[in-house]
């Protein structure tokens, strides 16, 4: 069996990656895919960005990922924009909407938010219904997946609605559940997609077990702090509230 860990929502936190990555190696867990939300937020979205690059072998585009690509009316998402230079930002344009493989014989897709928008906010308490939307067929394999994982939210958890399996892996660098750096490990047997499309369908003697864990990794917030205040970064009161309090600045 394999493990893959998965990320998200670095925000230019690179405190916070660091210390995921760290945590990452000491499991011996070489595999990394990254859902999105790179750059945006924190102090170090170039970095950030170039780190994913090396260490992940998938990466999916977040919400902020569209923004610094694609939004030209708002002098905060312009003063991260900045900071990355035009190769960063034809990376983050060209990111993929999500990735399907199988695992111990099931379809498992992840993404940001969902496979079709980047702006679909699906929580822990978002009716059934809705989430359930996540596993719709794309065109990729036009098979509705039997598990999902995000990110977006910035608040891990694992579901199952039916016999449907749904997780979040929360966040790296922007935590809102805990105030400890977030990611997800999922562990199974890993095949590609080509493998079942060879033979048409799902294959039954493929079944074995899989495993889904949810990872909090403490990092130096105040070093992540201290990083934030030196370059002087917009809206910088809210994001240090946020990383010391992991209350969200929008529910104040």
């Amino acid at each position: 069996m394999e493990k893959i860990a998965i990320i998200s929502d670095i925000h230019g936190n690179l405190t916070a990656l660091n210390a995921v990555f760290e945590d990452i190696q000491k499991r011996a867990i070489d595999r990394i895919i990254c859902l999105g939300d790179l750059a945006g937020k924190g102090p170090h979205s170039a970095e950030a960005i170039d780190l994913v690059k090396e260490k992940c072998e998938i990466v999916v585009k977040g919400n902020w990922d569209f923004f610094m690509t694609e939004v030209n009316d708002s002098d905060v998402i312009s003063w991260h924009r900045n900071k990355i230079g035009k190769m960063r930002e034809a990376y983050l344009r060209a990111l993929p909407m999500y990735a399907e493989f199988y695992i111990s014989g099931k379809l498992i897709r992840l993404c940001h938010a969902s496979p079709q928008d980047v702006f679909n906010r699906v929580h822990k308490w978002t009716p059934d219904q809705m989430r359930l939307t996540l596993f719709e067929a794309t065109p990729t394999l036009n098979l509705e997946s039997d598990i999902v994982g995000y990110g977006d939210i910035h608040g891990a958890y694992v579901d199952s609605i039916g016999e449907k399996i749904i997780f979040n892996v929360g966040s790296v660098g922007n935590p809102l559940d805990f105030n400890l750096a977030s990611y997800g490990i999922i562990e199974g047997d890993i095949e590609s997609v080509d493998c079942f499309e060879q033979h048409g369908s799902k294959n039954p003697d493929n079944l074995s077990s899989i495993a889904i864990a949810i990872v909090r990794v403490p990092y130096d917030i105040e070093q992540a702090v201290m990083e934030a205040v030196s370059v002087d970064m917009p809206e910088l009161e809210e994001y240090i509230i946020e990383l010391r309090t992991a209350v969200y600045r929008g529910r104040k």
